[in-house]
Formats: structure tokens, C-alpha cells, sequence
């Protein structure tokens, strides 16, 4: 038997495969204990650090703040005196844990809390955090804690009421006292307070057309209100066979109000009362036509008009539309168009004194995210003020009596990694910028309420987190918080990633990526390449920040790229094209073009290392990614199937006519058209090329599992082999734990390892 055919048949016994590599090199087989050992590489060095800190969160009264940081055996919260900087616990965490461990019904150990940060909860005896996205709140004084429900009627995706919920009809009251306003037989009725005599405001209101009791909102003088009559939208509902439920023998069918692109959604009406005259005015909807969004309404502080926002569907405009109080008029105070699309999460206003005059606004069209001054009577800008090809992340605080804005941004610092957050201030008039945050890294900084003080919190993947408490005058710092110290973790072998630019598809952007290779890396060897991708437009993924357990914006943990690493690979995280925190012109590459994922730029990227490190075998790439990244990483084998050559797609969003309405709707626009098509994974099944593994979790309430199937349904009828795992009960995380190694992970390691090896 030749050398060749023995090595074949010994990897086909194996977990995993084995490689010939350049002059006969060849990576020996991890072995079942390597891949053990790999595995849990993240519970064995999570905990070797000490004092890795978290951003800072104040107390309402601005004296003290209070953080988490890393200590023996896993976390501690702490509280620092903003002015004696003394510390203390800030609670007791035993007591916690306990009270937790009831709750939720599992062990939750005292140094292992289930949330990373917290707020205080109107004073320092009550504090509240998020824990798999359902909010809490504990009182510190007896330790007791409970979930908090949210009594208003819920909506899927925030644009079809679920009308089996009752919504939240209790009595508003006007901010005088005197009246109560409600919804009677779908009309809209007032009451003195504290009687059950009504006098009704409406007739208009139907089962069909109803006004709602949760968008009443009173003028401050009380002489008038707004409430939206709401036209219901098409209420569908996604169906999930349970095939085993953990509390009996026999299936469930769940269901979920599930609104998908193209559907029906409510339209709102807002419509304007005269408390005193009893007189109903319908806002003119001119202004605001097939409106996507309609947000709640804000009265200005004089009580003279109000303001809501809209967003047309389809994303290409967005404004704010201000009514008169005494009229119903209503009149554009700013308006955003865009060729391709606004994007609407990353929306920022603030009205000036509260008095509809001036305007601070968030607008690309110059081609950068800035802030510019608008009058609020004409919509006109009054002046720029931010400028420069960079970008504004975050508006921290307006401060309209010093007429300055304080705002985080990144990209203005020349030669530096473009995704580092800054912190600065600025005047109105876009004069006396101001920074506050020099070091070279990427920063996250808390403000406390008076902003007296700030703390900064920054590291970069390679500096471990550092956090300083400044004084906001003159961003002088007082003390030191906390400073990491990452040498027991350094001593049980962590190397940070490398960072690697190069350039993408139009020969002068930087693309920047991170590189991480196995501890027992041989540059005499070859080594096949993983990337693990995400690259949804709404964001950028690549971590810029130190830690490097824990994910960052969707992107995998850094920890479990190098477990895959050590197994025998090189594995890389790239931001390209399509997605955000760079120019207007940088994000637009995946509007009615989501197949794209920047792989233009991604493969050029490949190809620049591979020509710096010759370990870096170009012709054996393997993708993975979750979500979004999911249907990336069937794209890549779709549509760069000679690159590619083996991809994990795990709950992939796969045909966007499939997914919510909310995310898809934003990047391929409204109607559906088209460009569904082109990204499809359905449509395009019959391209595949290359290895492709599907895993998806039964109850996915994020993305409906129904998309994985049509694609393995479109797959075998183009007579195309791939693996598929389904996680009974498993969700949009699509993991389930099995002792010491996850499932899920251990399937994807193994894969690529007989796939790439």
C-alpha cells in the first residue's frame, strides 16, 4: 500500500483527517483528548486574570459608581466614592446568588453572577440587569428579586400589535390631576380623576380601527393629548413543532407572531384632542406616508406643539414631524432622505431646550455619520457640527445651556485602527474640539449624571482593560480603578491575536482583520485556514477590545477561535465592505446586495497574508458563522465555491423573504423584489461547491428554522450532498451542552478537522 493510500486509510479511521503538507510536512491528527482539552480551554483560563474591569455604571445621585472586575475564581462588583474613592462591595453576592439560585430555579455560584453589568434602579438599594434578554430587578435591602413583566401589549418586531394580548388600558393622568384619559369600545375617553363618569373624544374607533391606549400621551398644560388609531396589520404566526418537550412524552406546537418582509404591518394614525373644546383633529398624514415606524409622540416643554419620528418604509427617508397643539398642523422639522437607506437604529435627535426651535441631528449625507444644527421651524441646517471623514458612534450628552455635545467616534485619529472609540467635546457652533480619551486603544466611557466626573474604561486586544476615573473639567485623572493583569494567563499560554490589514476590492481601503494561530504553531508548517465570519450590515464584528472570552456584537469569542486553532488551524475574524462604523459609501455595498458579505474584500485579504506567511495554505479556507453569519457562510460556498472549501452555517437567516421583517426590510428595502432572490440560498441551491454542514435549533424564535429545511429540501433536489444537525429544543444559539464539551462544538471541530485536514 503506498504512502498516500495508508495515510487515507488511517485518517478515514480517526476522528479526524490528516494532511500532506508542502515537502511531506503533515499536522499529526488531533487526537479525542486533544479535542477535549481544546474544548474547554475557555474554563481554564477564564478565571486567570484579575482585575479586568467593565464599564462603569453611576448611582442616580452621581456620588459613587459602581463596576465589575475579575478576581480569584471568577467576578467581583465594587463600589468606588467618586470623592473620597473609597471601595466597598457593591452588595453581597453570596446573598444574591442565593436569592438568584430560587429564582431561576439552577446553582448560580456567588462569583459567577449571570450578568456582566447592572443599574441602579432609581435609588442604590435596588439594582437591575439583563439575563437572556428578560430584564431583573433585586432590592438590596432583603435580597429579594424578580422578573420584570412588561404589562403593554407586545408586537412582533415592533410593527404588528399581537392583538390575543390585551393592551395596558390603566388610566392615564393628565400632569395637572384633573383627568384620566382610556380607551372605551376602541374610542378614546376622558374622565375626572377618580370618577367613572366619562366623556368620549372619539366615534371613529372600531375593532378595525382602534385607538390605542398605550401611545396616549398628554401635553404638559394638559389642555391636549395625542393617542394613534391603529389600522392592524397581518398578524402571521410562525409554527414549531417541539418534538421533545422535557416535561412530557408527546410534541408541542408553539407558535410566535412573526411578521416577514412584504407583510401588512399596523398603520398609525396620530390624532390630536382639545381637552377643554372636546374637538378632535386627524393629523394630515402627507407628511408621513406608508410609515414603517411611528414613534411615540413627545410633547415639547412648552405644550405648544409635539413630535414623533417616522421612517418610511423601505428606510430611503426619516423625519420628524412636529404638530401644532392648537391648530393639528404639522410640519417637517427635519427631514433625512437617502438613496439607498437611512439607517434607522443608528438615528440621533435632540430638541433643544425641549422647544422645537433647534434641532441636534444625526445625518450621513455627506458620506460620514456627523451631527449638524437644524432649525426646527424650516428643517434647513443652520450649521455643521461635526466634520471630517469620520465617523460619530454616540451622542453621550447636549448640554443646551453650554451649547456642547459630548459624543464617542472613531476614525479621526490618523494611522490608527479605525474602529477605536473616542470620546470628545464639542461646541454648537462646531468650534473647541475637545478630546478626552488619548490612549491608543478603543474606549468605553461613563459620564456621571451632573458629569462632573467620567470614568474610561479602554484596552485594545492585546492591552488588557484599564479604567480611570477623570474629572470632566478639565479631563484631568483622579485614580487609577482598576488595571488588568493578565500574567497567569499569559504563563498558561494566551497570546493575543495579530491585527492584519489590507486592501479591499477598490485598492485603497484598509480592511482590518485578527489572526489567531495554535499555540504549538510551526511556521515550517501548512496549516489550513478557518474564518469565522459575521457580517451583517447593522455593525462592525471584528473585537477591538481586550476580552477575550466573552462576544462582541455577534462575532464569535476570541477563546473559541483559538480552541479551533489548536486543533490544527489558522483562524481569522474580517470586517468587510457592507458592514457599519466606517463611511456611508463602505456600508452601502450590501444594500439589495446581502450575497456580497464583502467576500471581494475578504478573499483579497486571504491572499495578502497567505503571500506574508507561507504557512497560510490559500487552497484549503473553511468558513463558519452563526445567524447572519450563517447565511454568509453558505453564500461563500454558493457564490466562491473555488475559494471556499468547506463552511458550518449554523440558524442561518438563508432567504431574507423567510427572516423578520425588521432586520431585512432595512438592508434590502421594500417591496420585496428582486434582490431576495439574488441572496437567496433557496434560489440558489443548485451553485453549491465545496463541504457544507446546516445546524439550526428547533425552537429558533430568532430566525425561523423553516429557512434551514427549504434550503435542504432545494439542496437535494439539486442532488447536492451536505450534513444537516438539528437541536431538539435547541434555540437561535443552537448549542446544548453534553458534559465537558458542547455538542454543537464538538461537531463543528470534527468536521472541518476530516473537511479541511
Amino acid at each position: 500500500m503506498s504512502l498516500a493510500a495508508r495515510r487515507a486509510r488511517i485518517c478515514g479511521l480517526m476522528l479526524a483527517g490528516c494532511a500532506a503538507l508542502g515537502s511531506g510536512a503533515v499536522i499529526a491528527a488531533p487526537t479525542r483528548a486533544d479535542l477535549e482539552r481544546s474544548l474547554a480551554l475557555r474554563e481554564s483560563w477564564q478565571y486567570l486574570t484579575r482585575d479586568v474591569s467593565w464599564p462603569a455604571h453611576w448611582t442616580p445621585d452621581g456620588t459613587a459608581f459602581s463596576y465589575r472586575k475579575t478576581v480569584e475564581g471568577g467576578f467581583a462588583f465594587e463600589t468606588v466614592e467618586a470623592v473620597s474613592q473609597k471601595r466597598s462591595a457593591a452588595f453581597d453576592q453570596q446573598r444574591l446568588a442565593a436569592s438568584l439560585t430560587e429564582a431561576l430555579g439552577h446553582t448560580v455560584a456567588p462569583l459567577r453572577l449571570p450578568f456582566a453589568e447592572f443599574d441602579y434602579a432609581g435609588d442604590r438599594q435596588t439594582i437591575q440587569f439583563w439575563l437572556d434578554e428578560e430584564g431583573w430587578r433585586c432590592k438590596l435591602t432583603d435580597y429579594t428579586c424578580q422578573k420584570q413583566e412588561d404589562p403593554r401589549r407586545p408586537r412582533g418586531f415592533g410593527v404588528v400589535r399581537d392583538l390575543s394580548v390585551p393592551a395596558d388600558n390603566h388610566p392615564r393622568l393628565s400632569p395637572d390631576g384633573k383627568w384620566e384619559a382610556l380607551v372605551q369600545d376602541d374610542n378614546l375617553v376622558v374622565r375626572a380623576a377618580g370618577t367613572s363618569e366619562v366623556v368620549r373624544l372619539s366615534s371613529d374607533g372600531s375593532s378595525g380601527n382602534f385607538y390605542d391606549p398605550e401611545t396616549i400621551a398628554w401635553s404638559p398644560d394638559s389642555r391636549h393629548l395625542i393617542a394613534y388609531r391603529v389600522r392592524p396589520g397581518f398578524a402571521r404566526h410562525v409554527l414549531r413543532v417541539e418534538a421533545a418537550p422535557k416535561d412530557k412524552a408527546q410534541p408541542d406546537l408553539q407558535t410566535q407572531l412573526y411578521p416577514k418582509p412584504g407583510d401588512a404591518i399596523d398603520q398609525e394614525q396620530p390624532v390630536l384632542f382639545d381637552i377643554a373644546e372636546k374637538r378632535q383633529t386627524v393629523v394630515d398624514p402627507a407628511l408621513f406616508p406608508n410609515a414603517y415606524e411611528l414613534s411615540g409622540v413627545r410633547w415639547r416643554a412648552d405644550g405648544k406643539s409635539a413630535e414623533f419620528d417616522y421612517v418610511r418604509r423601505g428606510f430611503g427617508q426619516a423625519r420628524i414631524i412636529a404638530v401644532d397643539a392648537a391648530s393639528g398642523a404639522a410640519h417637517a422639522a427635519v427631514t433625512e432622505d437617502a438613496k439607498t437607506f437611512v439607517y434607522a437604529d443608528r438615528r440621533f435627535s435632540h430638541d433643544v431646550k425641549g422647544l422645537g426651535a433647534e434641532i441636534v441631528w444625526a445625518s450621513e449625507r455627506d458620506g460620514w455619520n456627523h451631527l449638524y444644527l437644524i432649525d426646527g421651524r424650516t428643517g434647513k441646517v443652520k450649521n455643521r457640527i461635526t466634520t471630517g471623514q469620520w465617523v460619530v458612534r454616540d451622542v453621550v450628552k447636549v448640554d443646551d445651556e453650554k451649547r456642547q455635545v459630548w459624543f464617542a467616534a472613531s476614525g479621526m485619529t490618523a494611522g490608527e485602527d479605525p474602529y477605536f472609540r473616542h470620546y470628545y467635546r464639542i461646541d454648537f457652533d462646531g468650534r473647541n474640539l475637545i478630546p478626552l480619551t488619548p490612549e491608543r486603544a478603543d474606549h468605553t466611557v461613563s459620564f456621571s449624571p451632573d458629569m462632573q466626573f467620567y470614568v474610561d474604561t479602554y484596552s485594545r486586544v492585546d492591552l488588557p482593560n484599564v479604567s480611570v476615573l477623570h474629572r470632566t473639567s478639565d479631563g484631568a485623572p483622579i485614580m487609577e480603578v482598576a488595571k488588568g493583569d493578565i500574567s497567569r494567563l499569559a504563563a498558561a499560554g494566551f497570546h493575543a491575536p495579530e491585527v492584519f490589514t489590507a486592501k479591499g476590492r477598490d485598492g485603497k481601503t484598509d480592511i482590518w482583520g485578527l489572526v489567531v494561530r495554535p499555540r504549538d504553531y510551526d511556521p515550517a508548517k501548512k496549516y489550513p485556514v478557518i474564518e469565522n465570519i459575521y457580517a451583517g450590515p447593522h455593525d462592525s464584528f471584528v473585537p477591538k477590545s481586550f476580552w477575550p472570552f466573552g462576544y462582541h456584537s455577534g462575532g464569535d469569542k476570541v477563546i473559541g477561535m483559538q480552541a479551533l486553532a489548536d486543533l490544527g488551524f489558522i483562524v481569522v475574524q474580517i470586517d468587510g465592505m457592507g458592514t457599519a462604523n466606517r463611511s456611508k459609501a463602505f456600508q452601502d455595498v450590501a444594500w439589495k446586495n446581502l450575497q456580497d458579505s464583502g467576500f471581494p474584500d475578504r478573499i483579497l485579504w486571504h491572499k495578502a497574508l497567505a503571500a506574508k506567511d507561507p504557512a497560510y495554505d490559500i487552497g484549503r479556507v473553511g468558513i463558519y458563522g452563526a445567524s447572519a453569519g450563517g447565511q454568509s457562510t453558505l453564500n461563500a460556498l454558493l457564490f466562491h465555491g473555488d475559494f471556499y472549501k468547506a463552511g458550518v452555517a449554523m440558524a442561518g437567516c438563508y432567504d431574507n423573504r423567510m427572516d423578520k421583517i425588521s432586520w431585512n426590510e432595512q438592508w434590502l428595502g421594500w417591496p420585496v423584489d428582486k434582490s431576495y432572490a439574488d441572496a437567496s440560498g433557496v434560489d440558489n441551491a443548485a451553485r453549491l461547491q465545496g463541504k457544507l454542514f446546516m445546524i439550526v435549533g428547533e425552537q429558533d424564535s430568532n430566525v425561523d428554522p423553516a429557512s434551514t429545511m427549504q434550503v435542504a429540501d432545494a439542496l437535494i433536489k439539486a442532488d447536492k450532498d451536505f450534513d444537516l444537525l438539528v437541536v431538539p429544543g435547541g434555540e437561535h444559539s443552537v448549542g446544548r451542552s453534553t458534559g465537558p464539551i458542547d455538542y454543537v462544538t464538538r461537531r463543528l471541530s470534527e468536521f472541518f478537522i476530516r473537511s479541511l485536514q
